[in-house]
């Protein structure tokens, strides 16, 4: 296959470079040439992608931020009898867009998943709820981008420090603000009932409370202490409690749960902690956002190292293993909307599977194999 040069030069405009040693490129391929492309539902595609052109382009160059914002307001302008047009659909993207395949040093890239919990909570401290959960402290400062903690943090540097006055210092770990370091501020959102579910809930960026009250109430990422984030489940496989084939989200909140002595220590691992905020009202209609600032839809959203690829861009993500709810091969056009301190490299994807307990169990289990395509903007792109 002959590679059209211009798609190298737009594949600088979308990748910043690697970040860990991989050298990635991108090379042209065809819509005939994605697995299941045919197959896929374009309808629930554009509906996501018109979603996140809500908010601009980030990462990549001001020229890749600049042709996927004329092709957003291209998506804006459909009528929407013509966005719900499975042929429409598919037009919409294989005119706009050139798709490309990720080429880096290692054969296949990896797909994880997350999800956004459901749990049970309290505004005030009860027998029940005792752990709180913290919104962001006035203290607290970013020293990079939030699309760049990933790639901070592989570097061995802080992405967020503490404000003091002589200064910038480290914030304060995991295990010094559960042991009280920023007691007595009223940072306390509300309280959960155990600190496994909030871990777990730091790990996820965000989540749905239903309150004692009969209320839900809906919070998410506001923030985070600057350190990398170091999984429960691999310091529990270090122990050697769990092997690593029997590694899911359920064994090790199992585990963590029937421990909890232990599992302080093992939390207190990770260093990374995260403080929230409220978010929009959890009404069923939209989803959490995402780090493009957009609702992630479930099986659409995709969280992605912003090094390589432009958030708010369509990629679309194949698998030879992993399956969806409906119990089929994992062949989807997804959007780059959201980021993460452990997604990083060029074909590293964690799949937002959607709230409660179903997505849970799905993102637990998830850790494939599989290949991500970018979608380019044609050079004769409005």
């Amino acid at each position: 296959m002959r590679y059209p040069p211009f798609l190298f030069v737009l594949a600088g405009l979308f990748a910043m470079g690697p970040t860990d040693g991989n050298s990635a490129r991108y090379v042209s391929v065809t819509f005939a040439d994605l697995p299941g492309w045919a197959e896929d539902d374009h309808v629930a595609a554009l509906a996501a992608f018109r979603q996140a052109c809500e908010a601009a382009p980030k990462g990549g160059s001001p020229k890749a931020r600049d042709a996927l914002a004329q092709i957003c307001a291209k998506a804006k302008g459909l009528a929407s009898g013509e966005a719900a047009k499975p042929a429409k659909a598919r037009d919409f993207f294989e005119a706009h867009f050139e798709p490309a395949r990720v080429v880096h040093d290692r054969p296949d890239g990896l797909l994880t998943g997350y999800y956004e919990p459901e749990l049970t909570g309290s505004l005030m401290p009860d027998a029940k709820h005792k752990v709180p959960v913290l919104g962001r402290p006035e203290d607290l400062v970013d020293v990079v981008p939030a699309t760049e903690r990933a790639k901070a943090n592989a570097e061995g540097r802080l992405a967020s420090m503490r404000k003091t006055a002589t200064g910038l210092e480290p914030y304060f770990t995991r295990a010094e603000i559960t042991a009280g370091a920023l007691a007595g501020r009223g940072l306390e959102l509300l309280y959960l009932e155990n600190p496994v579910d909030a871990y777990l809930m730091h790990v996820q960026g965000s989540g749905t409370i239903r309150l004692t009250d009969g209320r839900r109430v809906r919070i998410g990422y506001a923030g985070k202490n600057g350190y990398p984030y170091t999984s429960a489940g691999t310091v529990l496989i270090r122990m050697g409690v769990i092997k690593r084939e029997a590694l899911t989200m359920q064994s090790m909140r199992d585990w963590l749960l029937a421990h909890p002595r232990q599992a302080k220590d093992v939390l207190n691992e990770n260093k990374s902690y995260i403080f929230f905020e409220p978010k929009p009202e959890a009404d069923g209609k939209s989803g959490p956002l995402g780090g493009h600032g957009t609702p992630l839809t479930p099986r659409r959203s995709l969280a992605i190292d912003p090094s390589f690829h432009t958030l708010g861009a369509p990629v679309f993500v194949a698998s030879e293993t992993l399956r969806d709810d409906q119990g089929k091969l994992f062949r989807h056009l997804m959007i780059a909307q959201d980021v993460g301190s452990a997604i990083h490299g060029p074909e590293r994807g964690d799949i937002f599977w959607g709230t409660g307990a179903l997505a849970e169990a799905i993102a637990g289990r998830t850790k494939d194999r599989g290949h991500i395509f970018t979608l380019l903007p044609r050079p004769d792109a409005p």
